[in-house]
């Protein structure tokens, strides 16, 4: 199986989801999900890790990268491809010291000035958003497209995500936008077959990269 970092660089479509939700995450991965993250702020160490084993099966069934979110430590003994913290989580110096060089490292960004530093830093990937308000970030005012266009004119750069209220609606216009990979949440967990929804972005970001529609 091919690096860590060389399926990061392929990656196009991201999703995240609860403890609970492991049976979405493999109808996500059947509809084309190239990486997925375990996010649950709710669950307790041994609550995440049982979750986890199930999330690193499900992951390695279709070649995809598991994500833990916010815990180095847990994504170490989850044997987890990457951990993804958030601003006001441990440093990515500190994270780096813990996970060491071949566990991968997320960072979000809310806003240009913050892309722009976390290019500079020890993280693999970021994420660029929430493009539109969310519920599943309650309180972050949204960072729209201007945000993805600023990423977008950064030219070649660590991969980046953008984040925040996409679905099938507003695909179109987050990728002409200048995204070439995207994380949802709702998108997919909420929808009444995920596997189809999974499938219906996966699709909308290849015709994308190949010029199509969005482009």
């Amino acid at each position: 199986m091919t690096g860590r970092r060389e399926r990061l660089r392929a990656a196009r479509l991201y999703f995240v989801v609860e403890a609970a939700g492991l049976e979405v995450a493999r109808d996500a991965l059947a509809g084309g999900a190239d990486m997925v993250q375990l996010r649950d702020k709710e669950a307790d160490d041994d609550s995440i890790l049982r979750a986890a084993a199930g999330f690193r099966r499900a992951c390695d069934e279709h070649g995809a990268l598991f994500w833990l979110n916010d815990r180095p430590d847990l994504a170490i003994t989850a044997g987890a491809d990457g951990v993804h913290l958030g601003q006001e989580d441990v440093p990515v110096p500190e994270a780096r010291q813990q996970v060491g060089r071949d566990v991968l490292i997320g960072l979000s960004t809310h806003s240009p000035e913050q892309f722009d530093a976390a290019r500079e830093s020890d993280a693999d990937q970021l994420s660029v958003g929430p493009v539109l308000e969310t519920p599943t970030k309650a309180g972050r005012p949204a960072a729209g497209l201007d945000a993805v266009r600023h990423a977008a004119a950064a030219g070649r750069t660590k991969p980046w995500f953008a984040i925040g209220g996409i679905d099938l609606d507003n695909v179109h216009d987050v990728l002409a936008a200048g995204a070439e990979r995207i994380v949802v949440v709702r998108a997919i967990r909420d929808a009444a077959d995920p596997r189809a929804a999974a499938a219906a972005l996966r699709a909308a970001l290849d015709e994308a990269a190949q010029g199509g529609p969005g482009r």
